[in-house]
């Protein structure tokens, strides 16, 4: 099953770094992750009080754009132009472009990287107060995006949807949350969310209310509520964080964690399930941490919660297995920009024509790396 993730999220650390105007309604706006509101007839300095990213009225040409860079890096498969609320005030058009960039560019190096910019949504028309969607046919890996809007006007959010490619030099001999977003790890099932998604479990944060967690129904059977994690990576699991956070007389009971060694999760009900966390009692509004064994990789894990209840995070702390480790590198490398891809050859030591030769020849197979690569790419000692 494919999990998208809003990979300018702030929860995952997007940020709109700069924008050409923002007369009306701020910047930041863009990125909230709530939904937008309507609160008509409140005024400030600047005229009305808007819930979204709001510039001046143009009389002397051009267009407005504004610039972000994603929390989590990754393949973008759809943009989002949400417009809610604007009804006579959103601009006519919009385009998207996007680049992929090493380290931390700030907005006038960004400006200046004229060539490095490709255009993943076309120039299209707008409507107003809607959640305009366009998909993007672009498989590349990308950092920032830059949308422009033709001439002016009002967008209320903007969502950048796709699958997080996680650079693997930042994982490299540490452990890490095997389960965290930030890394594309992904709630992939649950037996209900009937208050607020399980979805909210594996976010980068701590929850700061109760519904920033994962609520469900009152049970009146004898059965239980159950949620499944696709790791971001196949690992070994070192420590297990269950926070009740906020639920003081709704939280879970107890709990029982199993696990599963292939990249995929099986079924619910599957046999490859195998216990890795035996029935557990949780504490309300507590920050449990329990140790795992780490002997076996594993890729997915289940927890069963009784009989019901809410949670507000799930940490998945481990190392990652080599073989992942492999296959995240090049499937990393092969999706870069071609020229973020030889920026990263050259600062791994490959001479420019070398770099621009390997790069041509991508997509690389696993283990066609060059030995002095190899630390690069596959994780293993040059």
């Amino acid at each position: 099953m494919t999990v998208e993730t809003d990979l300018a999220s702030r929860w995952l650390g997007g940020t709109v770094m700069a924008a050409s105007d923002e007369a009306f309604g701020d910047k930041e706006n863009l990125l909230k992750p709530e939904a937008p509101v309507n609160d008509p007839g409140r005024y400030g300095n600047r005229g009305e009080l808007v819930d979204g990213w709001e510039t001046r009225r143009r009389r002397e040409g051009g267009h407005d754009w504004a610039l972000i860079r994603l929390g989590a890096p990754g393949q973008i498969t759809s943009i989002t132009v949400d417009t809610s609320f604007f009804t006579g005030n959103f601009p006519e058009s919009c385009l998207v472009e996007a680049c992929g960039q090493e380290g931390y560019p700030g907005p006038q190096e960004l400006s200046n990287s004229q060539g490095e910019w490709v255009e993943i949504v076309p120039h299209s028309a707008l409507r107003g107060n809607y959640q305009n969607a366009f998909p993007v046919a672009d498989l590349r890996r990308f950092t920032h995006v830059r949308l422009s809007t033709f001439p002016d006007g009002g967008v209320a959010r903007l969502r950048v949807n796709g699958q997080v490619i996680p650079d693997p030099r930042q994982v490299d001999g540490v452990s890490i949350d095997l389960a965290s977003q930030c890394y594309g790890g992904a709630v992939v099932a649950s037996s209900d969310d009937f208050y607020t998604s399980a979805r909210l479990l594996n976010r980068p944060d701590r929850a700061r209310t109760m519904g920033e967690g994962w609520e469900t129904r009152r049970r009146r059977d004898q059965s239980h509520d159950f949620v499944v994690f696709r790791l971001a990576f196949v690992g070994h699991l070192r420590r297990l964080i269950v926070d009740t956070a906020h639920f003081r007389y709704n939280a879970t009971a107890e709990i029982m964690v199993y696990g599963c060694e292939g990249e995929h999760p099986p079924g619910v009900d599957s046999e490859s399930w195998k216990p890795i966390l035996g029935r557990t009692r949780l504490q309300p509004d507590t920050y449990h941490v329990f140790p795992l064994a780490g002997n076996v990789a594993v890729g997915s894990i289940r927890l069963d919660a009784f009989p019901d209840g809410g949670i507000s995070r799930v940490r998945v702390l481990g190392s990652i297995e080599p073989v992942a480790r492999r296959r995240a590198g090049y499937r990393w490398f092969n999706s870069l920009p071609e020229d973020q891809a030889r920026v990263c050859l050259v600062a791994a030591g490959l001479p420019a024509n070398g770099a621009k030769d390997l790069v041509g020849r991508r997509p690389l197979g696993e283990g066609m790396a060059p030995p002095h690569l190899r630390q690069l790419l596959e994780g293993s000692p040059k």
